[in-house]
């Protein structure tokens, strides 16, 4: 591993980083927009979200999918730069987060199953995973998850491995050809207590690098729950994301809190890089 740099700040609350077509894809929860930022550090403002944006992904055309977490929907960021409905969930889901769009772009979106903001006693609630068709049907994927957050599909496809942050562990749900996920045959892909794991990135090695809510760092656990890595971040990590042109840059957005009273307007988050020893795999 490299020393961490800072490749662009002025945050406010970043998430859902991603790579695509050579640059960092990001929302940022208090300016209320998406963002994209090349490896020199250039950001450009894609588009503002109502509701608040989080998880992102694309459809097979190229559109962008964009969560909005407080209105419960998905926008989908058409080719004239138009920002259309793709699909409501909010008689399915509460509060929603972050997602992972599968390469056919079934999109399976997570929600806390509560109002964050204000809430006294948060963590320990079920709530489930939200599956939405590329035409914007949505179901009720999968239940019984303690507050999903960021997800992964392995290369092959076959699998969804999404994080239980009040749960602490990772659990995996075989992918049926139509996208449905086969509930019957969930197992617990990694157990990693005392962590809160948030955004996260799937590397060719089968490791899962995620970002600990509760703490700055972020780690990397494989399937069985060992830790092979750990790095220290300047301020509470809340997402990674593997990329840039070999696929070994890791990213990691930064906060000093989840506070909106506190975070917005103050652009002190921040998005750090530093090389990986594995490059990227899977989805996102």
């Amino acid at each position: 591993m490299t020393a961490l740099e800072t490749l662009v700040d002025g945050l406010d609350f970043g998430e859902g980083p991603r790579w695509h077509e050579d640059r960092l894809w990001y929302s940022d929860f208090f300016q209320g927009a998406v963002f994209a930022v090349d490896a020199a550090g250039s950001r450009e403002r894609i588009c503002a979200v109502p509701g608040q944006p989080s998880g992102l992904g694309w459809l097979p055309d190229g559109r962008l999918l964009v969560v909005s977490m407080r209105d419960e929907r998905v926008y989908c960021l058409e080719h004239d730069g138009k920002l259309e409905l793709h699909s409501n969930i909010t008689h399915l889901a509460t509060h929603c987060n972050d997602m992972v769009v599968a390469a056919d772009g079934t999109a399976y979106v997570g929600h806390f199953g509560f109002r964050f903001y204000g809430a006294k006693h948060v963590y320990r609630r079920s709530s489930s995973i939200i599956g939405v068709r590329p035409d914007g049907t949505a179901w009720i994927a999968a239940t019984d998850i303690e507050f999903p957050n960021g997800c992964v599909i392995t290369p092959d496809g076959s699998t969804l491995i999404v994080g239980e942050t009040a749960g602490q562990r990772y659990s995996a749900f075989p992918i049926e050809p139509d996208g449905t996920l086969r509930t019957s045959a969930r197992w617990m892909w990694a157990s990693v207590p005392g962590t809160a794991p948030d955004g996260c990135t799937l590397d060719a090695g089968g490791g899962i690098w995620f970002a600990d809510a509760s703490a700055g760092q972020v780690l990397r656990v494989v399937e069985g729950g060992e830790i092979t890595h750990t790095i220290e971040t300047p301020m509470r990590a809340f997402a990674c994301a593997l990329g840039g042109d070999d696929g070994r840059s890791l990213f990691i957005i930064c906060a000093p809190s989840t506070s909106e009273a506190k975070r917005k307007g103050q652009g002190n988050g921040a998005i750090f890089v530093t090389t990986a020893d594995l490059p990227h795999a899977g989805l996102p």
